[in-house]
């Protein structure tokens, strides 16, 4: 009971401590990119000085200049922009080990897509994590991101290669968080390893007198235009565990391939109107044909739902067979499912007026996707997913 207890409120409060992190982090963020790209230049300028704004907030006026390499002199105090980024990521971090290595029975595995244990699954998502950061860093260093449409189609299509394999080993709901964190470890890595370094590099050549090299900062932002357009992906990525026809659905890396072009497309409008250009309002015709794409594509089901016709018309006893089979173990008023404790979401599942009161919900996470049972860990199958469907279609009509 007690390590169940502990386990509910530490990711309640990895949860909380990591959105209130990434909120910082993207707020300052996309208000330094909307900062860069307003600058207007004036002739009466110090030398040096890219642009400059004119802002104001909260009932007072803001002058903003930006050095385009470093002033002459070392200001005397900096406020420094990292603690964001790295809180956002060990907190994430975090929460991953506690909720779904801690716990990868339930939301890293799927069996019906490949029996993993949880050490083996846990170690495929911590390796590939790696990994896939080490590939992004060598193709960034060796000069390729400097070929800016080339590299960020082949990040890309990277990306999409991922994810299709990721759903190919792990459950939907774990394939989605590691693409996630996969993204938004190249984020923090970015500032990590990259552009606070050269930041201290540009610091310490003014202190020492001696001009910091421009190169510097030009791959500094070269970083931040990288985790400006990946941004809105992995936000959705990292929200999408709450929606199961998203996740485990048929042709979810289809949904994410998607989600990856939508988030970059519309960063470009909002980018292009900072920078005082012309707006492009055709990114809005596209991201509503994405959008209505990933809805035809949420209802295609689940992947191992049997599409053939029935038997027999299923009645609500067959319904009430399936589910008192296959998830009343957990939603009941004492689940006998190891460490769970209490009915999850306190949805009961145990008699039949609970089941005919949930019924649209267990269509949306156990017909119409295969979110439940988790990991598919109490072996659900794809014909009583199909007869869970037909029934719920049937008293719709």
């Amino acid at each position: 009971m007690w390590g169940s207890i502990i386990s509910e409120w530490a990711s309640l409060l990895l949860r909380w401590l990591h959105v209130v992190a990434a909120i910082a982090w993207i707020g300052s963020s996309f208000y330094f990119i909307h900062l860069d790209l307003s600058l207007k230049p004036n002739r009466e300028l110090p030398d040096g000085v890219q642009g400059e704004a004119w802002q104001v907030h909260g009932g007072g006026f803001y002058r903003i200049m930006k050095y385009l390499v470093a002033p002459n002199q070392m200001p005397e105090e900096l406020t420094w922009f990292k603690w964001e980024a790295y809180t956002t990521w060990l907190s994430g971090f975090a929460l991953m080990v506690v909720v779904y290595y801690l716990d990868a029975d339930l939301f890293l595995v799927d069996r019906s897509i490949l029996d993993l244990t949880p050490i083996q699954a846990g170690l495929f998502s911590f390796c590939s994590l790696a990994l896939a950061w080490l590939l992004y860093e060598i193709a960034c260093r060796t000069g390729l991101a400097r070929r800016e449409l080339g590299f960020a189609i082949g990040g890309y299509l990277f990306l999409v290669a991922l994810t299709y394999a990721f759903t190919h080993v792990l459950s939907g709901r774990g394939a989605f968080n590691q693409i996630g964190a996969i993204i938004g470890t190249i984020m923090v890595a970015n500032v990590f390893a990259v552009i606070i370094p050269n930041q201290k590099k540009i610091v310490a050549s003014l202190i020492a007198g001696v001009s910091p090299d421009p190169k510097l900062g030009k791959t500094s932002k070269e970083r931040s235009v990288h985790n400006n357009y990946l941004t809105l992906p992995v936000v959705v990525l990292m929200i999408s565990n709450h929606y199961p026809l998203l996740y485990a659905t048929r042709f979810n890396w289809i949904i994410v391939a998607i989600v990856l072009a939508l988030g970059p497309v519309i960063r470009h409008f909002f980018n292009e109107r900072h920078a005082g250009r012309k707006s492009p309002w055709w990114v809005w015709g596209v991201a509503a044909f994405g959008v209505i794409a990933i809805g035809f594509l949420s209802a295609a089901g689940p992947r191992e739902l049997k599409t053939g016709a029935l038997a027999a018309q299923p009645t609500l006893a067959n319904v009430e067979e399936i589910v008192m089979s296959r998830c009343s173990m957990c939603h009941a008023a004492e689940p006998v499912w190891a460490d769970i404790v209490t009915a999850p979401k306190g949805i009961l599942l145990d008699a039949p007026e609970h089941i005919q009161r949930n019924i649209r919900l267990i269509g949306r996470v156990a017909a119409w996707s295969s979110a439940m049972p988790p990991g598919n860990i109490t072996g659900m199958t794809g014909e009583e997913r199909a007869v869970l469907a037909a029934y719920i279609t049937q008293t719709d009509r």
